[in-house]
């Protein structure tokens, strides 16, 4: 081989090495910032094709990846234990964490600082389970501007002021005063729980107004608005069709003009309480640029479930029209916004259908993420992150401290620009009720322990054309491998602590 011919091939070689590398390598581990955000619509985001204002989420989508086939588990609780603990939910006994190295834990043992604000909603507390700084509420749900009892400040009650407090704000205050005050030396591992936009929905004025007005067209409008918006962002591949309007959701045109004003609120309040959230995102952003660690930093932000179904006002808010940044005010909207946001998609909060399951996920990484901008269809699931997070930690994923090996796998090679090997199967539950299995781009699902539908979501992603009477062959072998994976995971109703759901 001539030097010349040698020295053509290196050159090629290193420029192909810089075309598709992170524009900065990672030479140390990474900090991970990982947010979670509670209730939120799969197309709510701009970024995925809904309307309200967040471009501190869309900058990392476009500097990052965005997701289109992870799955949280549909409750708020349960996608907590499958995230903390690397396992699904009912193996960990949901709230109880049993039988696990819980995500904190481990990265402690890496040399991470670890810290979490926001909501916890599992027993006891976050500095019980390897965190060592938290602020936040134990519980489910929280008013947000006076809080409840169970705000804590590590382990010690914390008294939330009667003014000027925003739990939203508060929890991204927290964050950051938690990483000043973080050793320089040492990485961290942050995990936000922002309990927006999870009822009752309360919102700061401000960013309630910015909004009034804007959804006075109602669902229908919005969800084919949105519609078009993820034809054009090529979020899911053509053809698609849209789900109908369910049955117990009302035409928009067919309501009153009080019910609509009444409709419009509501959903103005919770684009405002979405609104809210990225602006916090862009504050926690700045200051990770102003103490150098942003640029090694992976950023990692999902939801805990779809749009939540439960129509929950109070009367008393009602009657007297209090606002939703009046603290005494509690809103929450119902099926027919909830059936916008997660547009596409069928069914919500609770359910299995992809409406229920399927979280945005941005991955947003300087140092260690290729082809920056990518959408990806490799199919993924919460007790994946754990997985991951240990993995750019640099750790194995053997832990013989564990009392049960890890679920999950890294989506590190995800964000390298490769395939990754898939799941065999991916599990869900609802303590029994509400069931599906994905194998391949087959899905089996059924609502309320009704009938089995069966779904190829390679054609028919938005769940329509139900296959179960024409494949009877795959149904049943999809009905084993479920039957089987009940069998050894279980479906947690055990461990239910109560027939409300958060």
């Amino acid at each position: 081989m001539s030097f010349r011919f040698s020295l053509t091939f290196v050159l090629l070689a290193t420029f192909a090495c810089t075309l598709f590398a992170p524009a900065h390598a990672a030479e140390d581990p990474p900090n991970v910032v990982l947010i979670m955000v509670d209730d939120m619509g799969w197309s709510d985001l701009g970024c995925y094709g809904g309307e309200i204002e967040t471009p501190h989420l869309d900058r990392l989508a476009t500097e990052g990846i965005r997701f289109t086939q992870f799955y949280n588990c549909a409750k708020c609780e349960t996608s907590r234990a499958a995230l903390i603990s690397g396992r699904y939910a009912p193996e960990v006994g949901i709230a109880k964490l049993q039988n696990c190295r819980t995500i904190a834990q481990r990265m402690r043992d890496a040399g991470y600082t670890t810290l979490m604000t926001g909501k916890w909603h599992l027993s006891g507390n976050p500095v019980d389970f390897g965190f060592d700084r938290y602020f936040g509420h134990l519980s489910g749900a929280t008013n947000f501007f006076h809080g409840d009892n169970t705000f804590r400040l590590d382990d010690k009650p914390f008294e939330v002021p009667r003014e000027g407090f925003y739990t939203t704000d508060a929890d991204t205050d927290y964050a950051i005063e938690f990483l000043e005050e973080a050793d320089d030396d040492r990485p961290v591992f942050l995990y936000i729980a922002y309990n927006a936009p999870h009822y009752p929905l309360h919102v700061p004025q401000e960013d309630f107004e910015k909004y009034r007005g804007r959804y006075r067209d109602g669902w229908d409008h919005l969800r084919e608005q949105r519609l078009a918006r993820v034809r054009q962002l090529g979020l899911l591949p053509e053809p698609f069709a849209l789900p109908p309007r369910p049955e117990d959701v009302p035409a928009w045109d067919s309501l009153t003009d009080d019910q609509r004003d009444t409709q419009e609120l509501m959903m103005a309040a919770y684009a405002g309480m979405i609104d809210r959230v990225d602006q916090n995102i862009g504050r926690l952003r700045e200051a990770l640029e102003k103490q150098g660690r942003f640029e090694n930093t992976l950023f990692l932000f999902l939801s805990d479930n779809g749009a939540c179904p439960f129509q929950r006002t109070k009367q008393k808010t009602l009657e007297n029209q209090l606002m939703p940044w009046d603290p005494e005010s509690y809103w929450t909207y119902d099926k027919g916004w909830a059936h916008a946001c997660n547009t596409p998609f069928r069914e919500y909060k609770r359910n299995q259908h992809e409406g229920g399951i399927c979280t945005p996920l941005i991955a947003h990484w300087p140092a260690g993420i290729s082809r920056p901008g990518r959408i990806t269809s490799q199919p993924g699931q919460i007790v994946d992150l754990l997985a991951t997070c240990i993995d750019v930690a640099g750790v194995d994923r053997e832990d013989a401290r564990a009392e049960a090996p890890l679920r999950g796998q890294s989506l590190k090679p995800i964000f390298e620009g490769q395939q990754r090997t898939p799941h065999d199967a991916i599990y869900f539950t609802f303590y029994g009720t509400h069931n599906a299995l994905r194998v391949g781009d087959w899905k089996l699902v059924n609502i309320d322990r009704g009938p089995w539908e069966l779904y190829n979501l390679a054609e028919d992603r938005t769940e329509l054309h139900d296959r179960a009477g024409t494949d009877p062959e795959r149904l049943q072998e999809l009905r084993t491998r479920f039957e089987a994976m009940r069998d050894e995971i279980g479906t947690g109703r055990s461990g239910r602590r109560s027939k409300k759901s958060n």
